[in-house]
C-alpha cells in the first residue's frame, strides 16, 4: 500500500511519500495512523492529498499552521496543489512582540550528544589573529570583473608550481558601481579576503576601477599584513611574474600550519536550501534544524539568510528573539526586503520556484515553514546585514536574498566555514566553503552520488531521526577536519555578489 505522512495532528492535508492512484487507499504515518481517505484522483509523490472536504476560503494546513486558501471546493481524497490553492499573504503587516524568548530543547540536545559519544570538539587552523579556518587554501580575489581570468591564471599557478589549493573568486562587477552597490560588493570581497579558510589571499586590482586598491584596504581594516598580497596590474610590469613570488611565500605560510584541537564553539555553519521539494520540509530540512541545535547546544554557531523565503513564517523566528532589540531587528530585516520587492514594482510573494511547484511546494507560506526548519528551535540571537561578519555565538540572520549562489556566498562572507545545503532537485555548485549536499529524498541521493553528500530521505524508510542527526553531525566534524564534500571533489568554488544598484 502507497504511504502519506501526516506532520502534524491539526493538518488537513497529508504528503504523499509515493505516488498515488485514483481512488488507492493509503497507509498513514507521522502525527497520524492508519488507513485515510482513498485518493480521489492520482497524487503525484511530494505532493499533498486534501484528508477532509475544504470549502472554497478554508485555510489549508500543513505543519499545524496554514500554508494557504482553498480557490475553490477541494474534496476529501483531491490533489491539492496550486490549482486549488493559493496565497493568503498579501501585503504588509504589523507585528507584535513576545517576552524574550527562553530556549527549552537546549538539555535534550545536549543529553542526545553525550549518550551518542558525539565529537565535542574537532581539529582545526588557529590562524595569527585567532580566528579559526578548516581549509588552509590560497584565495585569489579580484577587486574588479576585468581581472578575472588572470585571477584564474594566478591560481592556477598556484596549484601546478607550488602544489597548494589555490582558487580564484570571479565575478563581474567592482566598477560602474555607485554607491551602496558599490559598497557591498567591496564588503563582501573584504570578507572573503580575510576569511580564516584561507590561509593567505592574493588581491589582485587593475588600477583603475571604482572599487579602488586604497578603499578596498580601508574595508579590509586591521588584517594581518603577512597573509595578504596585493598586486595592481596596471602598475606592475609582470604581474604573472609578481603573483609567482606571493604564492611561494603563500605555499611556506601553508606549510607551517598545522591542525590544533577546538572548541565546537570555534565552529560556524552556514544553512540553505535550494532547489527544494515537497519533502524538503519533512526530511533534509528538519534534520539539518536538529544538527542545528546539536552544534548551538554544545557551543556552536548557525547563520542563515534568505529572507524572502522566510515571508510567510517570519513569525515564528520573531517569537524566538532573544531580546525585544533583536526582534526589532528581525522586523527591520523583513519589512526592508518587501519594501526591496515594492520598490522595483514586483509581487512580494511570488514564489516558489517552477522547480519548487514540480516537487510538491505550491504557496510561499508552504516554502518558508518548510525552509526555516533548518534552524531547528534554537533562539535568534542576533540579526546582521548583507556582507556583516557574525558577531556573537548561536544562530545569526543575515540580511540577503534566495538566491543559492548569492546566499552562500554571504554565509561565508559572514564566517560560515562550511555551508549544510539541503536539496530535493540537486545541484552541482559548491560555495568558497566547503559545501555538504544533504537529499530530502533518497532517489537524488541514489541518482546523483558525485553531487549529494548525504541521504535524509531515509527518514521516510523509518531510520531514526536522532540517529541520522547524529550521523550527519559526525560527517559535519570530519569534514571540518579536511574530508572534502562532493563539491570539492568536483572543483566547484563560486561566488555570487547581490546587486542592487544602477550600472554606469
Amino acid at each position: 500500500m502507497s504511504r502519506v505522512v501526516l506532520l502534524d495532528a491539526r493538518d488537513s492535508v497529508a504528503v504523499a511519500v509515493d505516488g498515488l492512484a485514483a481512488l488507492e487507499a493509503a497507509d498513514c504515518f507521522g502525527a497520524g495512523q492508519g488507513t485515510v481517505v482513498p485518493a480521489c484522483e492520482a497524487i503525484p509523490k511530494g505532493h499533498k492529498m486534501a484528508l477532509r472536504d475544504l470549502p472554497e476560503g478554508t485555510p489549508v494546513v500543513k505543519y499545524g499552521l496554514p500554508i494557504g486558501v482553498a480557490k475553490c471546493d477541494i474534496a476529501a481524497g483531491a490533489w491539492v496543489h496550486s490549482h486549488n490553492l493559493e496565497s493568503g499573504l498579501h501585503g504588509t503587516r504589523a507585528y507584535t512582540p513576545s517576552e524574550p524568548f527562553t530556549w527549552p530543547g537546549r538539555a535534550a540536545a545536549l543529553e542526545l550528544l553525550a549518550k551518542a559519544g558525539a565529537p565535542t570538539s574537532f581539529l582545526g587552523y588557529r590562524r595569527p589573529d585567532g580566528s579559526v579556518g578548516i581549509r588552509n587554501e590560497v584565495w585569489v580575489i579580484p577587486t574588479v570583473g576585468c581581472v578575472n581570468r588572470t585571477a584564474e591564471v594566478v591560481a592556477e599557478l598556484g596549484r601546478k608550481e607550488f602544489g597548494v589549493e589555490a582558487f580564484a573568486f570571479t565575478h563581474p562587477y567592482g566598477c560602474s558601481q555607485l554607491g551602496g552597490d558599490l559598497d557591498a560588493t567591496r564588503t563582501i570581497l573584504a570578507r572573503l579576503v580575510d576569511h580564516p579558510n584561507a590561509a593567505g589571499a592574493i588581491v589582485l586590482s587593475l588600477g583603475c576601477e571604482s572599487n579602488t586598491l586604497p578603499e578596498f584596504k580601508a574595508a579590509l581594516g586591521g588584517l594581518d599584513a603577512g597573509r595578504v598580497r596585493f598586486i595592481g596590474l596596471q602598475q606592475t610590469e609582470d604581474e604573472v611574474e609578481v603573483a609567482r613570488e606571493a604564492m611561494a611565500a603563500m605555499a611556506g605560510m601553508i606549510a607551517a600550519q598545522e591542525r590544533v584541537r577546538l572548541p565546537l564553539s570555534e565552529l560556524t555553519i552556514g544553512l540553505k536550501c535550494g532547489g527544494s521539494d515537497g519533502f524538503s520540509g519533512i526530511t533534509a530540512n528538519p534534520l539539518v534544524g536538529r544538527v542545528c541545535e546539536l552544534l548551538v547546544a554544545a557551543g556552536g554557531n548557525a547563520l542563515m539568510t534568505e529572507v524572502p523565503e522566510m515571508f510567510g513564517a517570519e513569525t515564528e523566528l520573531m517569537a524566538r528573539a532573544c531580546t525585544r532589540e533583536v526582534f526589532e531587528a528581525e522586523v527591520r530585516m523583513v519589512n526592508a526586503f518587501k519594501d526591496y520587492y515594492i520598490s522595483h514594482g514586483q509581487e512580494v510573494y511570488e514564489n516558489p520556484s517552477p522547480g519548487n511547484k514540480e516537487g510538491g511546494i505550491t504557496t510561499l507560506e508552504e516554502k518558508s515553514l518548510g525552509c526555516i526548519r533548518k534552524a531547528g528551535t534554537v533562539p535568534v540571537m542576533d540579526v546582521i546585514r548583507y556582507g556583516e561578519r557574525r558577531r556573537g555565538a548561536g544562530l545569526t540572520l543575515i540580511s540577503g536574498p534566495g538566491n543559492d549562489l548569492v546566499s552562500t556566498t554571504a554565509l561565508t562572507a559572514a564566517g560560515a566555514q562550511l555551508i549544510l545545503f539541503t536539496t530535493g532537485r540537486g545541484t552541482p555548485f559548491g560555495a568558497p566553503a566547503p559545501t555538504l549536499k544533504i537529499a530530502s529524498n533518497t532517489e537524488l541521493a541514489e541518482r546523483k552520488p558525485r553531487w549529494i553528500d548525504f541521504d535524509a530521505g531515509r527518514v521516510l524508510s523509518g531510520a531514526s531521526f536522532d540517529q541520522l542527526a547524529i550521523e550527519l553531525f559526525r560527517e559535519i566534524i570530519a569534514l571540518a577536519e579536511g574530508k572534502p564534500a562532493k563539491a570539492e571533489l568536483g572543483g566547484y568554488r563560486e561566488i555570487a555578489i547581490f546587486k542592487d544598484g544602477v550600472t554606469l
